[in-house]
């Protein structure tokens, strides 16, 4: 069977554009980012999300925000002033996930051994690089797919978290890309339950969605049910992502991905998460380093307009949680399957 999915950006004629993910499943809306405000505004409000598509879309954003200033400035200095003042912008939207600032820093660190000054030679070849972390992402979900597939075999029931599909990437996906490949790819008759995730529901909404429109047969649960279906012997193994893993092999990933990892480790099911090694950070020893971003208490009091809770009442509401590297099973990039002990350099 061939696999068409719906990918989370395009880059078409000079122009950037992502499907906003805040309208999914109900609409399929496109976004041009054309200028700094509405590429921030994107990453900010989850328009696109996912730590690899974040990445990619920096990168790409940073070309859309530049050209229309290159042609503004013409002086190289202004221009260049500019493009990191552009890039410290973006590198302040959301500090967990750690594509974010590869992407960024490989383009400053880029721009800085270019030699020409000529505004129009230098925009191309910033365009170049961007493109080129565009194209690597696409190839490293491939690689992953691989790599983790052989993890799965025909009649597994996979759990997975939160939205580690195409949406969350360039390509098809990280922990979602290995059960595209093991279905699609190796014609291996697998199941999925995944969790609606809460607060902002990016399983239910993105990856029910993803799943249902490539026709794998998939169960939507609430995050509490994992615990139930666990213990019932409907899950053979547990497959997440990650925004950022550390050294040692602690891994940061949406907000519930601890609690599973436990569950996953009391009921002797193998956990591995699944992610390119842009999204390991050699800087940090281990998960007590990563920053864990922490979003509106309004994601929590309500939903789509609706009021769920007490204006008054008290919200903790991060976004994150890491999962410690002793009950990851595995971990699985373009590079292979990784077993503990972890050490990343």
């Amino acid at each position: 069977m061939k696999f068409n999915y719906i990918p989370s950006l395009r880059y078409e004629n000079d122009r950037l554009t992502i499907i906003d993910q805040t309208q999914l499943p109900t609409k399929q809306v496109w976004l041009t980012i054309e200028n700094l405000e509405t590429a921030c505004d994107a990453i900010v409000k989850l328009k696109v999300r996912g730590a690899p598509a974040i990445g990619v879309m920096a990168a790409l954003s940073i070309v859309a925000i530049m050209r229309p200033q290159v042609a503004k400035l013409q002086s190289i200095t202004a221009i260049r002033s500019y493009f990191h003042s552009v890039c410290q912008k973006l590198k302040s939207t959301r500090p967990t996930a750690v594509n974010l600032f590869y992407a960024i820093n490989r383009i400053v660190e880029f721009e800085n051994r270019i030699a020409t000054n000529d505004p129009t030679a230098w925009l191309q070849l910033i365009e170049k690089e961007a493109l080129a972390i565009y194209s690597e992402d696409i190839e490293l979900c491939e690689l992953i797919g691989n790599h983790g597939a052989t993890l799965i075999s025909t009649g597994n029931t996979v759990l997975t978290h939160c939205n580690t599909g195409a949406l969350a990437t360039a390509g098809r996906g990280t922990a979602l890309g290995v059960i595209y490949t093991a279905f699609f790819d190796q014609a291996k008759k697998i199941q999925v339950y995944n969790t609606e995730t809460r607060p902002l529901l990016q399983g239910s909404r993105l990856t029910s969605f993803e799943l249902v429109t490539a026709g794998i047969p998939t169960t939507l649960i609430t995050d509490s049910m994992a615990a139930t279906v666990m213990k019932q012997g409907r899950i053979d193994a547990v497959l997440v992502g990650a925004d950022r893993i550390a050294r040692n092999g602690d891994s940061a990933n949406k907000v519930g991905t601890l609690s599973l990892s436990i569950l996953a480790n009391h009921f002797s099911i193998p956990f591995y998460v699944v992610a390119p090694s842009t999204t390991i950070d050699t800087s940090i020893a281990d998960g007590s380093s990563i920053v864990i971003e922490e979003r509106s208490a309004t994601e929590v009091r309500s939903f789509a307009g609706t009021i769920t809770a007490p204006e008054s009442v008290s919200v903790y509401n991060p976004a994150f949680d890491v999962a410690p590297a002793e009950l990851i099973t595995g971990i699985v990039t373009e590079k292979g399957v990784f077993r503990p002990p972890y050490l990343f350099d």
